[in-house]
């Protein structure tokens, strides 16, 4: 390989978009997965005649007149068709009282509904929505996407906060705030309970009151094929333009020569040489082991050393011989009666039900999956130690879960034809990620608010992307892999193409 040629590692997203933008601007590329094919986190995988999707949960910016689809568009992706409309956001059923809501796209019936049921909270539930409204038709995605830390000018900031005046007070005062820190001025528990669980209770509420605005108008929906669909079309893409992707290759070392990436070692010992190398895999993996150590400051350790990570989870497919024709996709349950799970107290199952789409199961049958939060110590602990009980403590946790389904869809554990369950330690395993955390870092206030730089001081032509320094979710993991490759080009000072 030439000194012009770049080495990509990772094939996520993240990576597929850096390769991608890297052969648009003329790079000889080669992506190096460690596993046997595409996507990282975002996977799908069959078990028999089902497919189980383990990865997107929903797409936003898809839509031609998002600011977002720009990038499926200089990526040359086409979605048409591949994408179904997102009518409900979730259910909430809870146990306890046997309170329900549907999110739909009406927030007035939304609010309404809330008031009904916590009528002691009309302050703050007004407040909530005051902060969601003021983000209705307003196409904020690209905000801080457009370009990475390193070519962000003030005037750049200043045009992209102008661009969203009119949101501008539901980005301060208690929107600020994370959602657990707001929901506990609500009187009724059910109420606190149902807002932190919009989305993750750490998140800032302008986060939550935006993604509730872009549902309300029609900005999100589902892959109808699943997330490896997605994952290939990008694939496809960047073999088209003359990429070439090595699978079963894992990363072993960075190569540093006077202060520049030079390349990559394999865990085989081979050596690929390049004149540049950008990194899409796990932010620990990258600096702690693949470049030693060497390059970290104080900031960085104490991000991977003292940051909150999105919690590890368990999750649960099962294919079945039923349909769901009038359930929702996503439906959160409280439990009266929490799981215990090797020391984890679970009180919600988030239920992912397939049924936007023939492509996940043969007609007559359905996927069900069920996410819960999982100890990410016990699980890996235990698949190294003793493989034996680490298969029977996954068929007791579908066991348990599909007792607690029962409650909802009597005869349901009859219907099993198919089940599989994905440990911490299998999203370890097949994304090399801190602790299994399939999200990353969890997207706090605090996170909002800190600027991720891509390059690293003292080594050139290096260049990271992906949800460690972008944030989790498909438009930042696509965009992060368009900054890296118009980092490289500022880097050897030629113009960025897309």
């Amino acid at each position: 390989m030439s000194e012009r040629d770049v080495v990509v590692i990772g094939a996520g997203l993240s990576g597929l978009s850096a390769g991608i933008y890297a052969r648009l601007n003329g790079y000889p590329c080669l992506i190096l997965e460690q596993n046997s094919g595409p996507g990282g986190v975002a996977a799908s995988w069959r078990r028999g005649e089902y497919l189980l999707d383990g990865g997107i949960h929903f797409l936003s910016g898809h839509r031609p007149e998002d600011a977002t689809s720009v990038v499926f568009r200089e990526m040359g992706v086409d979605l048409e068709g591949r994408v179904a409309e997102m009518n409900v956001y979730g259910r909430f059923l809870d146990e306890n009282n046997g309170r329900r809501v549907d999110v739909t796209r009406d927030l007035d019936r939304l609010a309404r509904d809330l008031k009904g049921y916590a009528g002691e909270d009309l302050e703050t539930i007004d407040l909530f929505f005051r902060g969601v409204r003021r983000f209705r038709g307003l196409d904020a995605g690209t905000i801080g996407l457009s370009r990475a830390p390193e070519q962000t000018t003030p005037l750049v900031k200043m045009r992209e906060l102008w661009a969203v005046r009119r949101a501008w007070a539901s980005f301060s005062g208690v929107y600020r705030r994370s959602m657990s820190d707001f929901a506990r001025a609500c009187r009724d528990p059910w109420l606190r309970r149902f807002l932190t669980g919009l989305f993750l209770p750490d998140v800032p509420v302008w986060f939550v009151s935006f993604l509730l605005a872009l549902h309300a108008d029609g900005g999100l929906g589902y892959l109808k094929h699943g997330s490896l669909d997605f994952v290939m079309s990008l694939e496809k893409r960047f073999r088209d333009l003359g990429g070439e992707v090595a699978y079963n290759a894992p990363v072993e070392t960075v190569l540093v020569e006077g202060g520049r990436a030079a390349g990559v070692r394999l865990g085989d010992g081979s050596l690929h040489r390049s004149g540049a190398v950008i990194s899409a895999a796990d932010g620990r993996e990258t600096l702690f082991r693949m470049l030693g150590g060497r390059y970290l400051d104080k900031a960085a350790v104490g991000r991977y050393t003292g940051w909150k990570l999105v919690p590890s989870n368990l999750t649960v497919s099962f294919g079945l011989r039923r349909e769901f024709p009038n359930e929702v996709p996503l439906t959160t349950i409280s439990l009266m009666h929490p799981i215990s799970l090797n020391g984890v107290k679970i009180e919600d199952l988030l239920l992912r039900i397939f049924n936007y789409s023939s492509a996940f199961a043969p007609k007559g049958r359905s996927v069900l999956q069920v996410w819960v939060e999982a100890d990410f110590d016990f699980w890996q602990s235990l698949r190294e130690e003793d493989p034996s009980r680490y298969a029977a403590e996954k068929r007791r946790a579908a066991d348990e879960i599909l007792k607690r389904l029962e409650k909802h869809y009597p005869g349901i554990g009859g219907q099993v034809e198919v089940g599989d369950v994905a440990t911490p330690a299998t999203f370890r395993r097949y994304t090399r990620n801190q602790r299994g955390a399939a999200m990353a870092w969890m997207p706090t206030p605090r996170f909002f608010r800190t600027s991720l730089r891509r390059t690293l001081k003292g080594l050139s032509h290096f260049f990271m992307a992906g949800q460690w320094v972008s944030g989790a979710g498909v438009i930042p993991c696509l965009y992060s892999g368009r900054q890296a490759a118009a980092l490289l080009c500022r880097s050897d000072k030629k113009p960025f193409r897309v």
